[in-house]
């Protein structure tokens, strides 16, 4: 019955596809590897959560523990985007992290641990052409934990408003379109209706003003 579950601590079938070394090679450095590969991580998982999580298989009181945590980071905006490394003081505990974490939840996500060759600098940056991972350029899902949408499909998004804000800015600068503002104009015509409806001066208006403005009582004169 051995050979119907498998090794817990078998290595996947995973590998650094910039390194350059064969596969036998890959073989030895792994047997004595002391890093872990941590992969389908949320974005918003800290460092301090996966200490937490990955100290669990440590041996602080012979000598272990965990070294360093290098958390993966999108290449342009240098925030986390989805995996880390895991570097501990000895193999077995490497080991041990990879039999009983990997598989398990951490923020409702299953995470997937490898054992890695080692970590150099510079692998802490995505490889994708937005910057961060390779598997979430071509992801056709939504994964909130993982910045929603796969960057392809937030690109084609973008795009297509870029397309219809074009659209419109267009249509309103073709035939038909309606103008806009109008505030000097109506002010304009306001002015000169007023005028027109003001009759012009004329000679015989020259004695009823002088009245008008005078105000004058009325007198009758009485001849004696």
């Amino acid at each position: 019955m051995a050979h119907v579950v498998s090794s817990l601590d078998q290595p996947s079938n995973y590998k650094d596809s910039q390194a350059r070394v064969d596969r036998q090679k890959q073989n030895d450095l792994l047997a004595k590897s002391t890093t872990l590969y941590v992969g389908n991580l949320s974005f918003y998982t800290t460092e301090e959560q996966i200490y937490e999580v990955f100290a669990k298989c440590t041996s602080p009181e012979d000598g272990g523990g965990i070294k360093r945590i290098i958390m993966g980071l999108d290449r342009n905006t240098r925030t986390p985007c989805g995996f880390c490394f895991v570097e501990y003081y000895t193999h077995a505990e490497a080991l041990a992290s990879m039999r009983y974490v990997s598989g398990t939840k951490l923020d409702e996500r299953i995470i997937r641990c490898d054992l890695d060759l080692g970590y150099k600098e510079g692998r802490q940056f995505g490889r994708g052409k937005s910057g961060g991972q390779v598997r979430d350029e071509h992801r056709q899902d939504y994964d909130p934990g993982r910045g929603g949408w796969g960057a392809q499909a937030q690109r084609a998004e973008i795009e297509r408003r870029r397309e219809v804000e074009e659209r419109y800015a267009d249509a309103q600068d073709g035939p038909g379109a309606v103008a806009g503002g109008g505030g000097d104009w109506k002010q304009e015509d306001s002015g000169a209706s007023t005028n027109k409806l003001k009759r012009e001066r004329s000679p015989d208006d020259d004695g009823d003003e002088r009245l008008v403005s005078l105000n004058l009582p009325f007198f009758r004169v009485v001849h004696l």
